[in-house]
């Protein structure tokens, strides 16, 4: 099957790129989103958030005219769903996104269509996708039983890292699960179109968990980062100067330990795992615990320094989930941002924020000040300094020698944290 148009629904930090690349490699696509300002923007050539490269894409597909973007899913020969998978207050995984892009697309398949999920999703979240579709179309099924049309199913998980989705969406390993076997050659078949790197077959479930899998072995690692940095503050020592030792071993190598995790994936994937398997899956719930728990260790460590020295000024450096990126979802940097601005006595005459990728600041810092220019700070106007994210303009201004108090929780300047006693 050879798909001369593509439906992409969900137009955000998959979905976009996904379209984009695939509209630069010839294919006619249909970009979907239900937010009006993203289909505008896309129809100029315009991209709604920051990822390198991605809007040279977008421009070039749009004025070549291989991507247009609307709000509702047209006719196409594949669909591709890209659309949130966040979970509820209790963890459970919320699929309502996925229930309502397979209503959307539903009436608009024909025989042989191909979707595709890419959403990161629980164990059968694609069978349950599968079921939604031929519960709206009683005339198509999945492997022709009694005469009806076939359509094709599948789960292709997005593994790409922001700041390089643009390159890794090539270059990377992709791994394609079938709800047939069928299925999965013609999704193969599609993203051969502009992916070099292997295309691994497998089954829709087994995809769907490797994706969760990749995600929780990081995160475990993190959480053992974390935990280590922990009890290295309980016995007064330097964790950094400790992982840099340790890691001179030829079989170790522990990752750098921060304020937390935060992100689209690594702070939600486990979650579908222990969902799925709560009675078994005890480390990876474990480690969840530990990541969730250190925004506010990092709290209660900067009251600490505030009650002890009674700063005036203090600046927060970074709030993105990770550094050199403008994302900010799941960042433990907002919370633990947010929460000192509530929590900080009247001593505290000024916060500032100081984040170069970001043009305004998130719901619950509106009374904070927003510096996009740290080269420009003059750091020792301020009592102390707050480093949550190791962005690479912080590198030089915080590794000279300063008077000002760093509280370093990115591994960013050369000096500890300093601890304070509760």
């Amino acid at each position: 099957m050879t798909s001369t148009t593509v439906c992409v629904v969900g137009l955000g930090y998959i979905g976009l790129p996904t379209a984009a690349i695939l509209a630069s490699n010839g294919v006619n696509v249909i970009g979907v989103d239900i937010n009006e300002r993203t289909v505008e923007a896309v129809n100029r050539g315009d991209v709604p958030f920051v990822e390198p490269d991605l809007a040279t894409y977008v421009a070039g597909a749009v004025t070549q005219g291989t991507l247009r973007a609307t709000t509702k899913p047209e006719p196409a020969d594949a669909f591709i769903v890209a659309v949130p998978t966040p979970f509820t207050d209790g963890h459970k995984p919320d699929l309502s996104y996925i229930q309502a892009a397979a209503g959307a697309i539903a009436p608009h398949l024909s025989a042989d269509a191909l979707v595709i999920l890419e959403s990161t999703s629980p164990p059968q979240a694609t069978q349950q996708m599968a079921d939604w579709i031929l519960a709206a179309r009683p005339d198509l099924s999945l492997d022709g039983s009694e005469g009806r049309a076939v359509i094709h199913v599948a789960h292709c998980p997005e593994r790409v890292l922001p700041g390089r989705v643009m390159i890794e969406l090539v270059t990377n390993d992709r791994i394609v699960g079938g709800l047939t076997a069928a299925a999965a050659e013609h999704a193969k078949e599609l993203y051969q179109v502009f992916c070099q790197g292997e295309i691994l077959l497998t089954d829709a479930v087994t995809a769907e968990m490797a994706k969760l899998v990749e995600n929780s072995y990081r995160d475990v690692n993190i959480a053992f980062a974390n935990e280590l940095s922990l009890i290295s503050a309980d016995l007064g020592i330097d964790v950094w100067e400790l992982i840099r030792l340790a890691n001179h071993h030829p079989r170790v190598n522990i990752l750098q330990p921060g304020p937390g995790v935060g992100g689209h994936c690594i702070a939600v994937d486990p979650w579908f795992i222990v969902d799925a398997a709560p009675e078994r899956a005890r480390i990876i719930r474990a480690a969840r615990e530990v990541n969730d728990a250190k925004p506010r260790h990092v709290i209660d460590e900067v009251l600490s320094f505030v009650r002890a020295k009674r700063p005036q000024r203090i600046a927060i450096m970074g709030l993105t989930f990770k550094p050199n990126i403008d994302d900010l979802r799941q960042s433990p940097s907002v919370e633990i941002a947010t929460t000192l601005l509530a929590d900080l006595d009247e001593s505290v005459t000024q916060l500032v924020v100081v984040e170069p990728h970001i043009e305004h600041l998130p719901s619950g810092l509106e009374t904070a000040k927003l510096t996009r220019r740290p080269e420009e700070l003059n750091l020792e106007e301020f009592d102390l300094l707050v480093v949550l994210v190791a962005h690479s303009a912080f590198t030089e201004i915080l590794r000279g020698e300063h008077a000002v108090p760093i509280l370093d929780f990115a591994g960013t300047s050369k000096r500890r944290t300093e601890i304070v006693e509760a």
